[in-house]
């Protein structure tokens, strides 16, 4: 419900000037920014809905993981409680991997143009689409022994092979 608005609130904006996006996808503030109207109330809305978002979001994991932590801590075996915090840091990987792109990009597009040049914005939102589905499987592969055992004699056998030449 919170993003049905940007499409009324970018439709009522004037728009002057090309239409190239400096983006390799297409967000709300990108398509707002190209207009040659004022973009305040676009940046607000879209700050105040990506805040609810995302403070929902932290909210709900928060409470997930202090009611994962309570039943973790009372496991009676050493070993289940390192397996449990073993798939909790994986989590929390992923989360962080997910999240601080996505926040760096909405609070450049409001804050941060005149401090962080364009082409760095387009790198790190670019790496905010592509990080997580890219480094999901490889955060949750490590803990898979054969394949961290795969991994580590793929990179030995590598190194021996360099040793050689």
């Amino acid at each position: 419900m919170l993003i049905f608005p940007f499409t009324f609130l970018t439709k009522r904006l004037p728009y002057c000037r090309g239409n190239f996006i400096p983006h390799t996808y297409c967000d709300h503030m990108s398509v707002a920014k190209v207009s040659c109207g004022k973009v305040k109330v676009n940046a607000i809305y879209g700050l105040l809905a990506a805040l609810l978002i995302g403070g929902f979001d932290i909210f709900c994991i928060s409470m997930s993981y202090t009611m994962i932590l309570r039943a973790v801590v009372s496991l009676s075996s050493a070993d289940a409680r390192q397996k449990a915090f073993s798939t909790c840091t994986s989590h929390i990987c992923a989360i962080v991997i997910t999240y601080v792109p996505a926040l760096f990009t909405i609070f450049t597009h409001r804050f941060g143009e005149k401090i962080i040049p364009p082409h760095v914005h387009i790198i790190i939102a670019n790496l905010y689409l592509m990080l997580p589905p890219t480094l999901n499987p490889i955060v949750y592969g490590v803990k898979t022994r054969q394949i961290r055992e795969g991994v580590i004699k793929l990179l030995f056998k590598e190194k021996d092979i360099l040793a050689v030449k």
